[in-house]
């Protein structure tokens, strides 16, 4: 074992003498730990399943295969590999085909179809039905593995389409959902929250309903959840709307339904384009580019804090570019610096939960779409999930914006974690951290201690590798097909942190005096 770590240690130490501290930029990072800016949930990191199914098709592509909820494969041991690595994943089951998906269940459904193609269905694609037997089958697969499960409801069943733009009215009609609530209840599935509709606020994408009808029927649905959750301690969560941003519609919406209706108010963000965006990896790596959605962020908290303080923000889904993603990006290392960028931008705003589209599926899935194995990002959220707790702190710097800094307090052991992502590809930076005000200084009465240091990279220096190394190691499934161990290297608290050139660190600084970050 000693040998072993020896040579870890060793080739740690050539990995970063690649870039010199004289030849490295460098950093002053000063992180505010008096008071924390935000906070996030104890399952912050969340991924999507979708409906689509395998005829989903953009750009010439098919990039959705056999990863439908309706069609994928349920028994892979690496996708519950996957899931079981987050201790607790949360996922979020939904997607643009939601509101066309009907529950056989009850008497309102006669029929049980597939999501086939059609001309007059959205994107293509006629209604479909869910099965009960299907629905074991998930809920096998999310007690296994210890999901978190959120359900995103169809909010269309019953509307007439009013115009040719896709406005919906009338009320929603609740049977069938009532239907498969209570059939969800009585097996004993544990269901976390549940999702009313997808993508219908503000101009919607290709249905809308207007706030004050979707607020009319949130109460409905909040009733009924109420109702049939009675006996239970803990009632699962009711969220939405789905959907972008639009202010005038959100605040509307808050002000209409009224006070503890709804528990979470959900919305999309896909800032970088369509898949098929040229430029798609010159945004990825573009701060000032990165740094508009910021806004967006920043609204929400302000029209929450205005018309709905009882709710609590989420993104509900974000794959960064639209239409299944970037066919040869979006599943590639350089996607992370857009990926841990948004997770870090969110939690600044206060934001309690980020759910990637998509655990898998498309061309932004967490895992590969037809062997399941984990793409760069899996692993990048995996370790967000495991070092980066709840409380979030304010972190500067004074050098270039293209080296993005956030940190948090640790999570499940004393001091800070450090996220740092070096967009530059010819820049390395040196980054010392520094408490403001140089009131808690770094340095116990026993001396400094060690840090520990992930150093994520792309194999081979391509940054569209769809394969990343930690401290010089790529990461890869075990003959087990298990998801392989994710050591730190543990370095002197003295030294600066070594942030190479197309690279990502997360460093937990243990004697880091926060008060923010109590530690019993």
């Amino acid at each position: 074992m000693a040998v072993l770590m020896g040579f870890r240690i060793l080739l740690f130490s050539l990995l970063v003498s690649r870039f010199p501290l004289v030849l490295g930029d460098d950093v002053k990072v000063t992180v505010k730990g008096v008071t924390s800016i935000g906070t996030t949930d104890d399952n912050f990191i969340c991924a999507t399943l979708d409906w689509w199914p395998e005829a989903k098709c953009y750009y010439g592509q098919c990039p959705w295969g056999k990863t439908g909820i309706m069609n994928l494969n349920l028994n892979n041991p690496i996708l519950s590999n996957a899931i079981k690595a987050f201790k607790a994943l949360r996922i979020r089951i939904g997607g643009s085909m939601q509101d066309q998906v009907l529950y056989k269940v009850g008497k309102t459904v006669k029929t049980c179809n597939n999501l086939e193609n059609s001309t007059t269905g959205f994107f293509g694609f006629a209604d479909g039905c869910l099965t009960m037997e299907r629905w074991d089958q998930i809920n096998a697969l999310m007690a296994e593995t210890g999901a978190l499960v959120t359900f995103g409801i169809n909010a269309l069943y019953g509307r007439k389409k009013l115009t040719a733009y896709g406005l919906y009215d009338g009320h929603w009609n609740s049977m069938n959902a009532r239907d498969f609530l209570n059939y969800t209840i009585f097996k004993g599935y544990k269901i976390d929250s549940w999702e009313f509709g997808h993508e219908l606020c503000g101009s919607g994408i290709s249905a809308r309903v207007d706030a004050r009808q979707y607020a009319e029927d949130v109460i409905r649905l909040k009733k009924l959840l109420n109702k049939l959750y009675r006996h239970f301690k803990i009632q699962p969560k009711l969220l939405g709307p789905a959907g972008f941003y639009d202010e005038k519609w959100f605040s509307s919406f808050l002000q209409k339904s009224g006070p503890n209706v709804i528990d979470v108010v959900t919305h999309h963000i896909y800032n970088l384009g369509s898949g098929v965006n040229p430029n798609l990896i010159h945004y990825i790596r573009d701060p000032l580019f990165l740094d508009k959605v910021a806004q967006t962020y920043k609204d929400l908290e302000t029209t929450l804090q205005r018309f709905g303080p009882w709710a609590s923000a989420w993104v509900g889904e974000s794959g960064g570019a639209y239409n299944s993603g970037g066919k040869t990006v979006s599943h590639t290392f350089v996607n992370g610096f857009w990926y841990l960028d948004q997770l870090g931008m969110a939690s600044i705003f206060n934001h309690k939960v980020f759910c990637r589209q998509t655990l898998i599926g498309g061309n932004y899935g967490l895992l590969n779409t037809t062997t399941m194995v984990p793409n760069p990002d899996y692993y990048s959220a995996l370790l967000w999930h495991r070092l980066m707790g709840k409380s979030v702190l304010s972190t500067t710097h004074n050098g270039s914006p293209y080296l993005r800094a956030y940190s948090h307090c640790s999570k499940m052991k004393p001091g800070i974690t450090i996220l740092l992502i070096n967009m530059s590809n010819c820049t390395a930076f040196n980054v010392s951290v520094e408490s403001d005000m140089n009131l808690y200084p770094l340095t116990q009465p026993e001396g400094v201690k060690q840090r520990d240091e992930y150093h994520l990279t792309a194999k081979g220096g391509c940054i569209r590798s769809e394969v990343m190394l930690l401290n010089g190691f790529p990461l890869v499934l075990t003959e087990r097909l298990d998801i392989p161990p994710m050591k730190p290297f543990l370095v002197d608290g003295s030294l600066p942190i070594q942030v190479a050139p197309d690279s990502i660190v997360f460093a937990t600084i243990r004697d880091f005096r926060a008060p923010a970050c109590a530690w019993a």
